[in-house]
């Protein structure tokens, strides 16, 4: 074993407990959950191939829709949610599809987590202030405003701290590298909570063993339902490009081993089986953590999977200290981390060269925030996919008067219903008068509603020159 690969481990495990914890508070489940999929994300798809510096866990960019599922099918049903949704990037992966995810429009997965990170922040600004949250994200945005003479002001200021700490503390680098600043954070706010005994919500301890429920039979057979199916859908596809995305840009960080995209999908989905079976939190790859993995100076994949030990031990003999944490530092932490989700530098740089995608990433966004995350991704890759037909529908028609010969006529481009009225208004502009050669060669794709547009016109065209020749007769 590498002493930097233990070094990285330790500060990986310090950036995953707090995070650990958050998730699962966030997703309405009890935190010990989010700790078990930590060790499962370190012992199981640690050891698996796939990306070597890549480290799994329960992830922000999934907690508004665990916590949607939780709220519509109950927490006990969560293990059979987890459990298929491994069993179908198992499948994937075997069917080698996993590079599939990479053609998934950049707008959409961005809109996406804005689309979360929004959801995210509206959600736990309520929590950072201890007050009870709407169900809806439009609910969410649209109660802020009330908020203020229903939150907490102690556990306000404790959650507000907590933010102020993460924005700051790392400008120091190098005491961020010695304490993550997740960890000093919470830590902080514990020790003030615990030292000033502030009346202030708290973590709930219940025990590793209490928490953990694998699904019964009766769970399984809830996978039958239309619902359960496209949650487990939602979930299998949603983890499988959050991870497949952390991987390419982990990849960037380091000079090592390039994913595997394929058997890192495999991975996932037995990680997440498992998770399945002990009732858990979905997992995914997380950038944070693997960022953090990297820059400690991690060499293989010892490092994740030793962070997964130490969260096991953590639970294992003092699973107590979670309840000396403020839950609105936990609030912070999450607050924090759906801002990072918002990506307001590539907005920028997007609107520069292709408002187009700027307007899929927001509607993505904006329909997640007003439906729900499955919801506002459907909507996301069928307005990419509209985007995508209108920009390579290109036609044009072009002229050549040859004088008393008459005028030849090139239309080249992929014709399609989108650009029908543009070619129809084109040649019906053509002067009635002359004799017009329609060349077609330059037209790499024509479909249906077009040819027979264009069989139309050129028909209609022979019916006025023999209506003329006639009327001269």
């Amino acid at each position: 074993m590498r002493k930097a690969d233990l070094f990285a481990s330790l500060v990986v495990f310090l950036v995953a407990l707090p995070l650990c914890v958050g998730v699962a508070i966030a997703s309405g489940v009890p935190a010990e959950l989010g700790l078990v999929t930590g060790i499962v994300g370190g012992l199981v798809a640690g050891v698996m191939p796939g990306s070597s510096l890549q480290v799994s866990g329960p992830a922000a960019g999934l907690t508004v829709l665990v916590y949607e599922a939780v709220q519509s099918y109950g927490v006990q049903a969560l293990g059979v949610l987890v459990l298929g949704a491994g069993l179908v990037q198992l499948g994937l992966g075997v069917l080698r599809l996993g590079r599939w995810f990479r053609a998934v429009s950049v707008a959409v997965v961005q809109g996406m987590l804005a689309g979360i990170g929004l959801v995210l922040i509206a959600g736990q600004v309520y929590a950072m202030g201890d007050a009870s949250a709407p169900a809806s994200g439009l609910g969410k945005i649209a109660g802020l405003i009330a908020l203020a003479g229903d939150a907490d002001p102690v556990a306000l200021a404790i959650g507000g701290a907590t933010v102020v700490v993460l924005l700051l503390w790392p400008r120091w680098r190098r005491g961020a590298r010695v304490v993550p600043a997740p960890l000093l954070a919470v830590a902080l706010a514990s020790a003030v909570t615990g030292g000033f005994d502030l009346s202030v919500r708290r973590v709930e301890v219940r025990g590793l063993l209490d928490a953990v429920r694998p699904p019964g039979l009766a769970d399984v057979g809830r996978l039958t339902e239309v619902g359960v199916i496209g949650t487990v859908l939602a979930f299998a596809l949603i983890a499988s490009a959050e991870s497949l995305f952390s991987a390419a840009a982990v990849d960037r960080l380091h000079r090592g081993p390039r994913t595997d995209y394929d058997r890192e999908l495999i991975a996932q989905g037995a990680g997440n089986a498992v998770c399945g079976v002990l009732g858990a939190l979905p997992m995914t790859a997380v950038i944070v953590r693997s960022a953090a993995n990297v820059q400690a100076g991690a060499r293989t994949k010892v490092s994740r999977v030793l962070h997964g030990v130490w969260l096991l031990l953590f639970t294992a003999v003092v699973p107590g200290v979670l309840g000396v944490i403020p839950v609105a530092a936990l609030a912070g932490l999450l607050v924090h981390a759906g801002c990072k989700l918002v990506p307001v530098r590539e907005v920028r740089v997007l609107w520069r060269g292709h408002r187009g995608e700027v307007v899929v990433l927001s509607v993505t966004a904006v329909a997640i925030v007003v439906g729900n995350l499955f919801e506002g991704v459907l909507v996301g890759l069928a307005l990419a996919v509209a985007k995508t037909a209108w920009d390579i529908s290109h036609v044009h028609v072009e002229t050549e008067d040859r004088g008393a010969s008459g005028m030849v006529v090139r239309v080249v481009g992929n014709a399609t219903f989108l650009r029908l009225p543009k070619l129809l208004d084109a040649l019906e502009a053509l002067p009635h008068d002359r004799d017009v050669r329609l060349e077609l060669g330059g037209l790499r794709h024509v479909d249906h509603a077009c040819a027979a547009a264009l069989e139309g016109w050129a028909a209609g065209r022979d019916h006025e020159r023999v209506a003329t020749s006639r009327s001269t007769t």
